[in-house]
Formats: C-alpha cells, sequence, structure tokens
C-alpha cells in the first residue's frame, strides 16, 4: 500500500476569525483597494490608450446608441411602460455599468426577455389594483406635465393600500411598481454579492437558460401580434397566457386593421431582408446596418404626413416627453407586493450578464470578476429605480454588435448613453406619429436567434437525450404556464435528470485486454479474454442511498448469483439432508421421489471465487453505501467468495475506515483494497 500523507488539522474557528479581523481592520492602503475594486473604471481609466482604443469605442458607442434609441421605445410595449421610462433605463445602466462593471465588451441595458417579466408583474398588479388593461383606454386625470403625462384609467379602487398618491393614474402607477421591483431585484443581487452566492448560477444550465429565453420569446411574440395586426384584445395575465392570447386574436381577427398589417408586413420583410445581408457579408461591413433607425425614421414620416391615425385608426405611440422627471423613492409598500417576484428577475439578469461577460473575456483573454459583476448589475438596477427605469441585463445581440463595430472599453458605453441623452433631451417628442405595429416588428425580429433554437433540436437530441428533454421541458412551461414558473420548472427537471443518472448509472462486467494489464467493458469492446475465477464488476457512479438496490440488482444480474439466495438454498439442502440422511427413494405426494426433490435444493457451482469491484467511477460513499459494501462482503464470504476493491479515491478509502470496513485495526486492509485492477486480479489468482 502506498502510505498517506498525515494532514494538519486547521482550526477553522481561527482562521476564520482570522479572515475576520483582517477584512474588518481599516487602512488607507486598504480604503484606496476597495475604491478600486469596488469602482474598477479607476483602474483602467488612467490606463487607458487614447489613440489605439478611441476610434473603435466611439464608433460602436454611437452603433449601439442608434440601435438602443429604436430597441427601448419597441421594448416599453413588453414593459407595459411608456417610452420614456425605457430611455432612462438605457441611460442610467450604461453610465453606471462604464464605473462598476470590469467586463470591457458587454453592452448593459434594456432587454427584450427582463422587460417581459417586468411586463408581467406590472400587468398582474394592475389588474388587481383595478386598472383596465386596455392600452388604448380613454385618459383620465393629468395636466399635461411630464409627471402626469397621459395618465388614464384612475379607478375608484383605494391607492392608500399601495401608500401612493390617491390623483396616481394607471401609468403613474405602473411605473411605482416597476420601480419597486426593480429596486428589490437589485438589492437580492447586492446581497448575493456580499454573501458571494454567485454559485446560485450554476443551477441554470446551459440548456434551462436556452429552453428559458426560447420558451419567454414564444410569449413575446404572442403578446406583439395583436400590435401587429392592429386589433383590440384585453392584455392577457396569468398562467396560459399564451393559449389564452393566441385564442382572443382568432375571435377577433375579422377586426383586423388593414393600414397595421400592411405596414407590419412591409417592415418584416425589410427588416429580415436587411438583418439576412447584413450577417451573410458581415465581414466585409465596417459596422451593422442600423435598419432599426431607418425603418422607424421612414414609417414616422409616413404615419406622421399619411395621417395614418386619423384616416384609419393606426395605433401610435402618442406624446414621449423630454428632460428627466425628478428622483422619486420606490414605494416600500409596493416592495412587498413584488417581493417574491424579483427573485427570479435576479437571477436572470445576473445569469445573463456574467454568462456574457465570462464568454466575451475568454474569448478576448482577460478575466472578469463575478462577484463584481453581481455587485454591478444590481446598482444598474437599484440606483436608476429612483430615476423611474426598470430592469436591466447584459444582452447578447447589442454586445456582439459593440465587439464587431470595434469596442475596447466601457467607454463605448458612455458614448452610447450620449446617443439616449440627446433623444431625451430633445429627439423624443418627434416619434410621437409612430406606429406601434413598427415598435413590435422590430421586437419580433429581434427574436430570431432565440427562435431560431428550435433548428438545433435534432443537433442537440444526437449530442444528449437528456440535456434535449430539459430544454422541451423548460421551453414548454415557460411558453404555455409563465416565465417563471418555467425557470423554476427547468431548474428542478434537470436537477431530478442528474439524480436518475445516478440512480440508475452504467454498470459492467470487465474483460481483459489480452497480453495488457488493463481491462473492459464485455458489452462494448470485441476480443476481451474472461479471467478464471474472477469475476470484475464496475458501477458508474457514486454509491448512496437513492441507487442501493440498483447496484445490488446490477451485480447479482451480471454476476449470476444472489448470494442471498444462494444461502438460503444451502440451507435448505442441509435440511432435507439431515432429514433424509439415507436418501431413500420414496414416492410423495407429487409424484417426485425424495431424491429428485433434494437434487432441485442442491447448490449452484460458483464459478469464481473473486469478486472484484471497480471503484474508479465511485466518487463518494455514503453511511448507506458503505454498510452494502459491508454487506457485500459479509454475503460473498459466507459462500466462500472473496471481494477486492480496485481503484478507490481517497475519500472512498476514508468512508470506508471510519464504516469499519476493513475491520478496527485495519489488518486486513492490504488483502481487500488495490490500486489497480490487475494487482486485485493477481491476487485474487493467487489465492487457494
Amino acid at each position: 500500500l502506498m502510505e498517506r500523507k498525515t494532514h494538519v488539522k486547521i482550526n477553522r474557528k481561527e482562521v476564520m476569525l482570522a479572515k475576520l479581523r483582517k477584512s474588518c481592520s481599516c487602512t488607507p492602503q486598504k480604503l484606496k483597494n476597495f475604491a478600486m475594486d469596488f469602482f474598477p473604471v479607476l483602474r483602467w481609466l488612467p490606463k487607458y490608450q487614447c489613440k489605439e482604443y478611441i476610434w473603435g469605442d466611439v464608433m460602436s458607442g454611437l452603433v449601439i446608441g442608434i440601435i438602443l434609441v429604436p430597441q427601448a421605445i419597441a421594448y416599453s410595449l413588453l414593459a407595459g411602460l411608456k417610452p420614456i421610462y425605457s430611455l432612462y433605463t438605457s441611460f442610467f445602466a450604461n453610465i453606471i455599468y462604464f464605473l462598476m462593471g470590469t467586463s470591457r465588451h458587454v453592452s448593459v441595458g434594456i432587454f427584450s426577455l427582463i422587460s417581459l417579466m417586468v411586463g408581467q408583474v406590472v400587468d398582474r398588479e394592475l389588474l388587481l389594483a383595478g386598472f383596465d388593461l386596455n392600452d388604448d383606454a380613454p385618459p383620465a386625470l393629468g395636466d399635461g406635465s411630464v409627471q402626469n403625462d397621459s395618465l388614464s384609467n384612475v379607478t375608484a379602487f383605494s391607492l392608500t393600500i399601495a401608500g401612493i398618491n390617491a390623483e396616481c393614474g394607471k401609468d403613474c402607477y405602473a411605473i411605482g411598481i416597476a420601480t419597486a421591483l426593480t429596486f428589490v431585484a437589485g438589492v437580492y443581487q447586492v446581497l448575493m454579492g456580499i454573501f458571494r452566492l454567485g454559485f446560485v448560477s450554476m443551477y441554470l444550465s446551459e440548456s434551462v437558460l436556452d429552453g428559458f429565453a426560447t420558451g419567454a420569446s414564444l410569449t413575446i411574440l404572442t403578446a406583439q401580434v395583436k400590435y401587429l395586426i392592429g386589433i383590440k384584445i384585453p392584455r392577457s395575465q396569468g398562467h396560459g397566457m399564451l393559449v389564452i392570447t393566441w385564442t382572443n386574436i382568432f375571435r377577433n381577427i375579422s377586426q383586423a386593421n388593414l393600414c397595421d398589417v400592411i405596414t407590419s408586413a412591409i417592415c418584416i420583410v425589410v427588416l429580415v431582408t436587411a438583418k439576412e445581408l447584413g450577417d451573410r457579408y458581415k465581414h466585409k461591413l465596417k459596422f451593422p446596418l442600423p435598419t432599426e433607425l431607418v425603418v422607424i425614421v421612414v414609417a414616422t414620416l409616413v404615419s406622421h404626413y399619411g395621417k395614418l391615425n386619423e384616416l384609419y385608426a393606426s395605433s401610435v405611440s402618442g406624446a414621449i416627453p423630454t428632460g428627466f422627471i425628478p428622483p422619486k423613492v420606490p414605494q416600500f409598500n409596493l416592495m412587498l407586493r413584488v417581493a417574491v417576484d424579483a427573485l427570479p428577475l435576479a437571477i436572470v439578469s445576473f445569469v445573463f450578464t456574467v454568462s456574457l461577460s465570462e464568454m466575451f473575456a475568454k474569448k478576448y483573454a482577460y478575466t472578469i470578476r463575478a462577484n463584481q459583476e453581481m455587485f454591478a448589475v444590481g446598482f444598474c438596477n437599484i440606483i436608476p429605480s429612483f430615476f423611474h427605469s426598470f430592469a436591466t441585463s447584459a444582452a447578447l445581440a447589442k454586445t456582439l454588435v459593440k465587439t464587431s463595430t470595434g469596442c475596447q472599453t466601457q467607454v463605448s458605453g458612455v458614448i452610447s448613453a450620449m446617443v439616449v441623452l440627446l433623444v431625451l433631451l430633445f429627439l423624443a417628442p418627434l416619434f410621437y406619429s409612430l406606429q406601434k405595429c413598427v415598435l413590435a416588428c422590430i421586437i419580433i425580429v429581434s427574436l430570431r436567434g432565440a427562435l431560431r433554437k428550435f433548428k438545433d433540436v435534432p443537433a442537440r437530441y444526437h449530442v444528449n437525450k437528456l440535456d434535449t428533454l430539459v430544454w422541451v421541458v423548460t421551453m414548454s412551461a415557460s411558453a404555455l404556464v409563465s416565465t417563471e414558473v418555467g425557470l423554476l420548472v427547468g431548474i428542478v427537471f434537470s436537477m431530478l435528470c442528474i439524480v436518475v443518472r445516478t440512480q440508475r448509472p452504467r454498470t459492467a462486467l470487465l474483460g481483459q485486454i489480452q497480453d495488457t494489464g488493463f481491462y473492459e467493458d464485455y458489452l462494448e469492446y470485441e476480443n476481451l479474454s474472461t479471467v478464471p475465477k474472477v469475476k470484475i464488476f464496475r458501477f458508474e457512479a457514486p454509491l448512496y442511498y437513492a441507487n442501493r438496490n440498483y447496484f445490488l440488482k446490477s451485480l447479482y444480474r451480471l454476476t449470476n448469483l444472489d448470494p442471498n439466495l444462494e444461502a438460503a438454498r444451502r440451507k435448505k439442502y442441509e435440511k432435507k439432508e439431515k432429514q433424509h440422511p439415507k436418501k431413500e427413494n420414496h414416492r410423495t405426494a407429487n409424484g417426485l421421489g425424495i431424491r429428485e426433490t433434494t437434487l432441485q435444493l442442491v447448490p449452484k457451482q460458483i464459478d469464481f471465487q473473486a469478486l472484484v469491484l471497480d471503484c474508479s467511477s465511485i466518487s463518494f460513499l455514503d453511511t448507506t453505501g458503505v454498510n452494502t459494501l459491508k454487506e457485500i462482503l459479509k454475503d460473498y464470504k459466507n459462500l466462500h467468495v472473496s471481494v477486492l476493491l480496485a481503484c478507490c479515491n481517497p475519500s472512498v478509502i476514508d468512508s470506508l475506515k471510519r464504516g469499519g470496513y476493513f475491520g478496527e485495526d485495519f489488518g486486513s486492509m492490504q488483502e481487500m483494497l488495490f490500486y489497480s485492477i490487475h494487482n486485485a486480479v493477481l491476487f485474487a489468482k493467487d489465492q487457494k
């Protein structure tokens, strides 16, 4: 046996106290390091290579800013909020991530999936408060100021329950819900950063995230269809929203607005064609075509001068005020109402941001700090919530555009924020006549990437069937039930799949590769030789309480020997022998002779004298696992079959020692434990 190292026991209490004293100490250098860690911009901005980086940052910032404006206005439909709030969100998120983010390339801001999750909570709370979810409800209270522009649908329900002003209308209440939700989600993210809970993201596998994004994309697509064809149907809320919405669409299809249908068809053709051409010739283009902006400008001009709203009742965006609304503290009472909804929002926002950051950091050979990313995205939610903004996250499409246009640092984010600021201060009112169907087209075309995942299903199925099942279940639950439930179902189902994999793992009986000391599965390889008088069994999973029975059944089946049944058979045989010592062949009631009956109980001739257990794939043992191996050792010993363990890792050996498998003094350990299968086989052959 190889000798194990003696590990010095660490006093964990002293180590924790030392770390606590070190972290609580305060020195000027420590304060400086803390500030530079919390605001990474202080580290990299003084080293900024202006001549090398500035052109790429300015170009990518301008392009992203141009893309952000139409997307922000469009995604306001998903969130159920006015376009001005989407512009605020895009502006503040870029500035804060510039100060606190560690990724050089990700674009943080408004994101369709997050907007959808916010919109579902806003719609639910509006419905519970007694507001009408119809987008075109007639205006009510409001003096035309920025604070209550286009306030509509003030109901008789008591707003004091929510702790806000009684004169607050539908739009005011909606942004109140959104800011409260965003603030709580940001607090969750900061707390997760403080307690270093970034490991939570490990439970969201690629299959779960892809399925969740695809299912949510179907929900987004469904929510935009009514704008595409210009019908007036209520915004569905709760579980089964996708089915209910499509039912309402088909019931009201006769009311479709011909003007909106034609406009939508033209816009989708133009956008898809431009996107496909852009993808095909992206290596020849220095920067992506600003198709969305061109479509919005042309559509707005046509709508304004063609008077599409007045003549054809086409739904338009309406007035978008300029300037900034005075900051306001999110309402605490509203936070209590949305505290549960904020948790999945916080997790999804963080996971998408960190995964994108790590992906591009690996691609461009630098490192990010996941914990600082959690702080960054947390404060991208907390601080803007005071300025009438809602939840944000990193977005893959915009990040790809940033990198393709030469982005080097987050200075590009500041340039994008300046473009949005220009719109906020001067250009926002120009979008008054923009049709909502155009915004819906922009949203739907932006979903191309997620919806293309359906094409990958056959390839995904070929690679791993179980992962494909996780994707299908998550996607179906996200689309047919709700996004939050879909995420939860995906996580739980993927964990159950892992449990199932360990409950019924692969098992094998091994044979020897000719003229070598290596052994492999009989069922998988040809020309393996049998080892006389030795059976070699492999179990490819940890041995614990959930798979104990499967382990035993597989072992008995493959070795063709159940020691318990064999022991029982032998006892019955011995009992018969004692009862009929002379073995007289008397006839019994069933017509068989005594000798013939006795022959049926004769013990099996066991064709092996040693059982080698290949433990190379057993990563750990629990108490049940140790007891199972002890039980096997005892049962086979009664049949004069020795049990030898091979290729055990140190943690398995320690578990066996603590469980008393090798006896009290470990004296027989050298005859029971081997570091290779071949050593165990040679030892078994030498046994008498």
